[in-house]
């Protein structure tokens, strides 16, 4: 499938008349919202009869009828999906019916939603997007041209996908109409072709089954690029017609946010649905404490959040839940844990003033670093092998990051590719995070390939030349490293590759990465050369000392990050809060200054500012959330971040950052 933008299609004829395009099995004539279900490849609006079953009285169901089969086999099958999208489209417009609309789209049917969805944006467009095993529809399905499939293979392939009963397939009369479909629809699916840029103003939710053998995790995250107001993935149990064959399970995600976005715009006047923001909308697109009357409105309804709201409680909660090494690995700190002691410490000795009627609505977030607009002063730190937290590691984190507006730093140690990374995080900025090898080669492949991945910027951290000493991980002689997770861009590099033998084992690899993954023989000569290899800007990271700031400048730096490594590496440590004035002093006020450790609230993020940094890097809360639920679970802890800053922001009298410094802190002015 190639990635071409295609012409407006045209209505075919008989789009206005809804009957035609539209059937309804459950009427719920006081039901609040519809949801439009568009049929997979081959199937028939009558595939989500159970669902509609399955749906509470506040949602009905519209199935979406083809030409070609049911009460339309008298027409010939579509040769375009779009020619699909516009009836279904012209059928919904012309409908006297102006509940907020839901669009529902399974496997092929997912690229006719997508396509409906961006035609009815012109008459106010769906509230949200879902999609069920589908891949996103800039990428290229890699499906066969079936005509050139024979029947008894395309039957067997119909056994191991599911979705259609046994004794279907066994009637030779059935099953050659099912081919019949299944073959119309697939010609159309492969002319499909959809644009990268192509997007609808509607948040997108995916439905993945965990046993689905068509479509993957890492494929999904390009839906985040074909959206503008966020994307998630949940996970749903069974296989490719998960949807269909548990419609219990699958109707409880779908009303929770169905229900979700109605509440949302009731709260907000908006004039239906469709103006609702999506769970994962960016900050900037939602009045200030969206999420404080989001969460009242469910409490409303007898629902409490999943995870709490007290950021300083996940690690506890996490605790609870993961697996103890894993746990200790992300929890840990150096030595007798002075220095995570001392950074929370300086975070509670200072104090915020509250300033009254300054009339702030809604604070301004946002930040220029290096040229490029941020929405807010947060990105999220560079943490290490997150497999041990989640199986989809750090892809989960960077779709969570993308959908709230927050930039994610990826480690160089991360359990997925940058290359994956990326396409989990769309357009979304990010920065890649670098350890310089003692193999030079492999420093300069990595830092290659991050640019042309598309990351804005390298953070070179240089406080980890030497490992801390970490009794958790120690007591629990666990390092997910030595087990292979955390060195999957090792793994995938053509320089480190080249130094192994052909037919180098697990054991091997590992071996070599531990012998050249970081490099103790460091010296500023070697920042000044990594400055020679690329044009991106350059951060150094795990600054405390101003004269070394003020070295990282001389040899190449572009900026610095005020970090103790999160308290991981020395035992008694200055906390990088007590670090920061010195440092931004030592570099001047034009100099971007980050800082990391110890940041929990939205409090400290201000407290952070205050100080001088331009903006924090965020870090073991949003583990925490992704070991507790996954992306959605990153997803919560980041909008309760951003919320808490937006609210201290407002309640000391700031209407953007620029309005932040010293005042803001009781006695700020002996600082």
């Amino acid at each position: 499938m190639t990635n071409t933008p295609t012409a407006a299609p045209v209505p075919p004829a008989g789009a206005a008349d809804p009957s035609r395009w539209l059937r309804t099995y459950h009427p719920r004539a006081s039901a609040a919202a519809r949801l439009v279900c568009f049929p997979h490849a081959g199937g028939a609006a009558n595939a989500f009869v159970a669902l509609s079953a399955a749906l509470p009285e506040d949602v009905e169901l519209l199935a979406v009828q083809y030409p070609g089969r049911q009460d339309r086999r008298g027409e010939p099958c579509a040769q375009d999906l779009s020619e699909l999208a516009a009836g279904v489209a012209g059928a919904l417009a012309a409908s006297p019916d102006d509940r907020p609309l839901f669009l529902l789209g399974h496997s092929m049917g997912a690229l006719v939603a997508f396509e409906t969805a961006r035609l009815l944006e012109e008459r106010g467009g769906a509230a949200r997007l879902f999609v069920s095993a589908a891949r996103p529809p800039a990428q290229d399905w890699e499906e066969p041209d079936l005509a050139l499939v024979g029947d008894g293979e395309l039957v067997a392939g119909l056994r191991r996908l599911g979705g259609i009963p046994e004794p279907l397939l066994a009637d030779p009369e059935i099953a050659a109409e099912i081919l019949r479909l299944l073959r119309a629809d697939h010609r159309a699916l492969l002319r499909h072709r959809c644009a990268r840029e192509h997007a609808v103003a509607a948040p997108v939710t995916v439905l993945l089954a965990t046993a689905d053998p068509k479509n993957s995790p890492a494929q999904m995250a390009d839906w985040a690029r074909h959206t503008t107001r966020g994307h998630e993935v949940v996970t749903l149990s069974g296989g490719h017609f998960a949807l269909l064959e548990r419609p219990a399970e699958s109707a409880l995600p779908v009303t929770e946010r169905i229900r979700g976005d109605l509440a949302r715009a009731e709260a907000f006047g908006a004039s239906g649905a469709s103006g609702a923001s999506g769970a994962s909308g960016a900050p900037g697109t939602e009045p200030l404490a969206d999420l404080v009357r989001e969460l009242m409105l469910e409490g409303l309804a007898g629902r409490t959040p999943r995870l709490t709201t007290d950021l300083t409680a996940l690690e506890a909660a996490a605790g609870r839940v993961m697996a103890p090494e894993a746990f200790a690995y992300v929890s840990g700190t150096a030595g007798s844990g002075a220095t995570g002691r001392a950074n929370r410490a300086a975070f509670d000795r200072l104090r915020l003033v509250p300033r009254m009627l300054r009339g702030t609505r809604r604070a301004d977030t946002s930040v220029t670093l290096f040229g490029q607009r941020l929405a807010v002063p947060v990105l999220l730190a560079p943490l290490a092998a997150q497999q041990v937290a989640h199986p989809e590691g750090e892809s989960a984190t960077a779709r969570a990051a993308a959908a709230t507006g927050v930039p994610m730093v990826l480690s160089t140690f991360a359990s997925r590719t940058l290359e994956e990374v990326a396409g989990a995080a769309g357009d979304h900025p990010r920065w890649f995070q670098l350890y310089l090898p003692s193999d030079r080669a492999v420093g300069e492949s990595l830092v290659r390939r991050a640019e042309a991945s598309g990351y804005g910027a390298i953070v070179v951290t240089v406080d980890a030349t030497h490992l801390g000493f970490r009794p958790a991980e120690l007591d629990s002689g666990y390092s997910p490293f030595l087990r292979g997770t955390g060195i999957a861009n090792f793994t995938s590099d053509p320089a480190f590759r080249a130094g192994l033998p052909a037919d180098a084992d697990a054991t091997q690899t590992v071996l070599r990465w531990a012998q050249i993954s970081t490099d103790p023989t460091l010296t500023w000569e070697d920042l000044a050369r990594l400055r020679g290899l690329t044009r991106l800007p350059l951060l150094v990271k795990g600054i405390l000392h101003p004269d070394d700031a003020r070295l990282a400048l001389e040899h190449g730096a572009d900026g610095v990050v005020v970090s103790t490594h999160g308290g991981r590496q020395l035992d008694g440590s200055v906390s990088a809060l007590d670090a920061l004035p010195a440092v931004r002093k030592a570099v001047g006020p034009d100099v971007p200054v980050l800082m990391d450790s110890g940041v929990r609230t939205g409090s400290d993020v201000l407290k952070a500012l205050a100080l001088g940094a331009d903006a924090v890097l965020y870090g073991r809360p949003y583990v925490y959330g992704l070991g507790l639920d996954g992306g959605r679970g990153v997803e919560h802890v980041l909008r309760c971040l951003l919320t808490d800053l937006g609210l201290a922001l407002a309640l000391t009298g700031c209407a953007s950052l620029a309005d932040v410094g010293p005042h803001v802190l009781a006695n700020g002015d002996l600082r």
